[in-house]
């Protein structure tokens, strides 16, 4: 496996430096990471992620999922989790693309397939699979258009179908099928996400939650809790503790500014808050988080 993944290895490399890069093709991204991080709360969009080198160790409540070069992992929905990225075993960077999903590309290339008859999937929404020779296949052809960008406009998007042609195809189709189905249970609490994610910053409104669902509030609790493993209150919380993260390593604001600023009403509340998520109050998290970032910038020089 290690063998047939070294030409999508050398072009992720060639386009991409350590850290997050978005690439030219639509919804496609690169990860690096220098070294084995400790288990860190990050944010996991509706997305493919495929290993090229390293792995990877995600949790979510009880549920731990590791995932490799021979494995893809599926994101039915955003999803905060705790992850933990892994070297190569010879010490290589870890490194992974991903693919935001679009429903509305997913549905129109389901709609094109024999019609299959799902019943709503009860569970968490998020799932790992054995990687195979047609998916690594279309995957390198949509890597290699990095090397030709002006081939992107036309033929990124033939390839993407591809692409989610092959997952359709797979093991996990039917949880595909159901991020392409706006009326079915998960496509509502897709719904309920995003509006949690548009007014994470208020105080949450359980009815208005229920109204962009379209569900009760018995069946969204319910829903909720299944396919996220948070009720929609701690969904919330999730957020905003990630976004007053990234405003604080962003610049120089205070603490008590950003918890406002992320919706919180007492600053106190937000300290302890971060401290039970991070480890660590929100000022030396972020020192710790920046020294930990220089670290190799001063061991290079």
């Amino acid at each position: 496996m290690t063998e047939n993944l070294i030409p999508h290895l050398d072009i992720a490399l060639r386009h991409a430096p350590s850290g997050l890069t978005v690439t030219p093709i639509p919804r496609l991204e690169i990860s690096v990471g220098q070294a084995t991080t400790g288990r860190a709360p990050c944010l996991y969009r509706s997305m493919i992620c495929f290993i090229l080198q390293g792995s990877k160790d995600v949790a979510i409540n009880d549920d731990l999922l590791s995932y490799d070069l021979a494995h893809y992992l599926i994101s039915a929905v955003d999803l905060p989790l705790i992850g933990q990225i892994r070297d190569a075993d010879d010490g290589q960077p870890y490194v992974a693309v991903s693919l935001v999903l679009d429903p509305a590309i997913l549905a129109d290339v389901a709609s094109t397939m024999p019609q299959v008859r799902d019943t709503d999937r009860q569970g968490i929404g998020l799932d790992i699979n054995p990687m195979t020779a047609p998916l690594r296949d279309t995957l390198l052809r949509l890597l290699s258009l990095l090397d030709t960008p002006g081939d992107i406009p036309v033929l990124a998007p033939m390839v993407e179908r591809e692409l989610l042609y092959r997952l359709l195809q797979g093991p996990q189709g039917r949880l595909l099928r159901q991020i392409a189905r706006p009326e079915g249970a998960l496509g509502r609490i897709r719904r309920a996400v995003a509006w949690i994610r548009d007014h994470h910053d208020a105080r949450l409104r359980i009815e208005a939650l229920c109204d962009a669902s379209g569900m009760s509030r018995a069946s969204l609790h319910r829903h909720f809790l299944a396919i996220t493993g948070l009720s929609p209150l701690q969904y919330q919380k999730q957020l905003r503790l990630q976004e007053a993260r990234q405003l604080l390593l962003a610049g120089n604001h205070s603490a008590s500014d950003v918890a406002f600023s992320v919706g919180y009403e007492s600053a106190s509340q937000f300290s302890r808050e971060y401290l039970r998520q991070f480890g660590a109050p929100p000022a030396r998290d972020v020192r710790q988080i920046r020294q930990a970032n220089d670290a190799p910038e001063m061991a290079q020089m």
